[in-house]
């Protein structure tokens, strides 16, 4: 059984793998990957420049705004977007006639800015295109600071004053474990950044799998290949063929994805545009979590993860054979694996949502339920609601479903795949669950 087991392998993976479509899709994905990741660098390379600031023209007919202007604006742009930040070169001009036709066809902006009897000051931006939110916002900003600053000289207050007035009011915070600050703070940033992106593949690979199986068992039964290979070897061996085959697949898959990420990593470091960034932003979260109660304990969480992740792909496979060989057509197949794909779904989306919804009961229920446990168990052990010990439980309630599967899904499969009609289907499905010879 296991030489026909190991040929049957052989053939499902060299069925996938040596085909010139597989390489154009590994061609594609890296590309991909790396364009991705060095995506401003390309943007930059056809004409983008991030770093190119945006010139501002001041007319000021109120002969006492312009500084205040531009002291506000460089400040809200440094508040904003750091000390090394450089959006704007502000320049001060007599007149908008000077500099219209520059900037109608180099671009920029002018702020004109003249006093107002209803409202004290008024403005008007001109510019080729419309101005962007985030230019529009700073700027108004800065022109509210400056009529508040001209309000003041007609009221006679004096810097002083507007301080006062303006200033914030000083709130302090404190926390009974000063330690437990850090910690949140990089669980927080990991669970809204870097956490959906991981899960993402996991997501991704679980529907790709389902796929696939569905795909080859229908392929096997349209051709009537699948007498064939039944003629030659039992149900049992095909199936475990199939769930073996899908998964050393989708894990060789994911292997792959692990080094066009780190080639993009290292192309963005040839480029010169800090490739060691990126580690330098994430690394700080994970120092946070690593020096966390979770941390301590990594070496066993990491596998046991793995684990749980690897028994949840068996039996997605496991569901995928089964009802693959219910159907008879590849448009049956797609009709039956809704509920797969939605149950994924569910699962992606809550392990998303765990981060915003701490101390969820729902969440956590769902956590320990089959086909989803994958995703949402290790969002609640970064975030403290589940121990390893529960992780152990839902290991167990996985390895409780993949058997249940196999016992079962055996004696639908072995009814299904010879089967070529859809009239009274269910009902041999469920004899076939009452019988226990199982070849």
């Amino acid at each position: 059984m296991r030489s026909k087991l190991n040929f049957l392998i052989g053939v499902s993976l060299a069925r996938k793998v040596k085909t010139k479509w597989f390489l154009i899709a590994q061609i594609l994905l890296c590309l991909l990957v790396v364009g991705i990741f060095n995506l401003d660098i390309l943007i930059k390379h056809f004409g983008g420049d991030f770093e190119k600031a945006t010139t501002i023209y001041v007319v000021d007919e109120t002969g006492v705004s312009y500084e205040v202007f531009k002291e506000a604006l460089l400040l809200n742009e440094k508040n904003l977007y750091g000390e090394d930040s450089h959006l704007y070169d502000i320049e001060q001009i007599d007149s908008v006639d000077a500099k219209k036709e520059e900037v109608g066809e180099e671009g920029g902006i002018i702020v004109y800015m003249k006093p107002s009897s209803e409202n004290t000051l008024e403005a008007e931006l001109i510019s080729k295109v419309t101005v962007d939110t985030y230019d529009y916002s700073l700027i108004s900003s800065a022109l509210n600071s400056s009529k508040v600053v001209l309000v003041m000289n007609e009221l006679g207050l004096t810097a002083e004053d507007y301080s006062k007035i303006m200033s914030d009011v000083t709130i302090t915070t404190s926390l009974v474990n000063e330690n437990s600050k850090t910690e949140e703070e990089g669980t927080e940033m990991i669970m809204t950044t870097v956490f959906p992106i991981l899960i993402l593949p996991i997501f991704i690979l679980t529907l790709f799998l389902v796929q696939m199986i569905g795909a080859e068992v229908n392929d096997e039964k349209t051709t009537k290949a699948m007498e064939i290979i039944i003629s030659n070897v039992s149900p049992t061996t095909h199936f475990f063929a199939k769930v073996i085959a899908g998964n050393l697949f989708v894990i060789g898959q994911a292997i792959l994805a692990c080094c066009y990420g780190g080639l993009a990593i290292f192309v963005r470091h040839l480029l010169g545009s800090g490739g060691a960034a990126f580690f330098d932003e994430i690394g700080p979260m994970f120092s946070s979590l690593l020096e966390s109660s979770i941390g301590s304990h990594m070496t066993i969480i990491v596998p046991l993860v793995i684990i749980l992740i690897l028994l949840t792909f068996v039996a997605y496979a496991l569901v995928a054979g089964v009802l693959a060989s219910m159907t008879t057509t590849t448009e049956d197949y797609q009709q039956v694996q809704v509920p797969i794909i939605v149950l994924s779904l569910l699962g992606y989306y809550l392990g998303i949502m765990a981060g915003m919804f701490k101390g969820s009961l729902v969440i956590k229920i769902f956590s320990f339920v089959p086909f989803i446990s994958s995703i949402l168990a290790p969002s609640l052990l970064v975030l403290g609601q589940m121990g390893i010990g529960e992780l152990i439980l839902s290991i167990g309630i996985m390895v409780l479903t993949n058997f249940l599967l196999i016992r079962y899904g055996l004696r639908i499969y072995k009814v299904g795949i010879l089967n070529y009609s859809s009239s009274g289907l269910w009902k041999k499905m469920v004899k076939a669950l009452k019988n226990d010879s199982i070849r």
